[in-house]
């Protein structure tokens, strides 16, 4: 939104044109729903729309980077009572779930964008890097003083590692549609128990050999 209009006003006419953007993007998809379409269901005039978002584009990066704000102090306080990775790392994906959970339908309308590492709302785009980054941090974060030893060669890497997990899992609480999406509380867990132990074995001397070659993995798929 454009900084010059921070008055009450203005602030209530661009969360309005926001919310009915998220709203059409439910209902007809992101890629049918239009900057007029957007206009006419805000009660505002189109070329208003556009002074507040340029394009569908910036409305979903806004959306984004407001989600990123509102997690951050839910993430500190649940993270605030866990100790152990496992708890640690459910916990952190958990909040994001619960912070996107009014706006699934949203993500699921822009899965195919998503999908696309040069379109602008992928989560993997230029665009999205200032909140990836915030995002990389709480994975940092969660590895200290985790109660697991963490390989020297594997330290650097686990929180890339640990994103693409929580990306897998955010995709399939988005087309998950069990009751509640109870499968992806289910999958959670037990990825959650399974990454944990996986990290723990990997310092192993035996394990060696093996964490070599995941690691050669996670430079393939990062680019590394």
């Amino acid at each position: 939104m454009p900084s010059t209009k921070a008055t009450p006003k203005a602030e209530e006419t661009g969360q309005r044109i926001l919310d009915s953007a998220l709203a059409l993007f439910r209902e007809e998809g992101f890629d049918t729903a239009t900057m007029r379409d957007i206009a006419a269901k805000a009660g505002v005039a189109t070329g208003a729309a556009y002074y507040y978002y340029p394009s569908k584009e910036a409305i979903v990066l806004d959306f984004y980077q407001r989600a990123c704000a509102e997690m951050q102090p839910r993430i500190e306080a649940a993270l605030a009572r866990r100790r152990g990775l496992e708890a640690r790392l459910r916990e952190l994906i958990q909040v994001k779930l619960a912070t996107f959970a009014p706006n699934r339908g949203v993500l699921r309308a822009l899965l195919r964008n998503g999908a696309d590492p040069k379109h602008p709302l992928s989560p993997f785009s230029v665009q999205t890097k200032e909140i990836r980054d915030v995002d990389m941090a709480w994975f940092r974060r969660i590895l200290v003083d985790c109660g697991i030893k963490i390989p020297k060669d594997l330290a650097a890497h686990l929180p890339g590692a640990l994103w693409f997990f929580q990306m897998g899992v955010i995709f399939f609480w988005v087309i998950d549609e069990s009751p509640n999406q109870a499968r992806t509380t289910r999958l959670l867990e037990l990825a959650a128990k399974s990454v944990t132990t996986l990290i723990r074995v990997s310092a192993l001397p035996l394990m060696r050999p093996l964490r070599k070659t995941a690691l050669q993995l996670i430079e393939i798929v990062t680019g590394d």
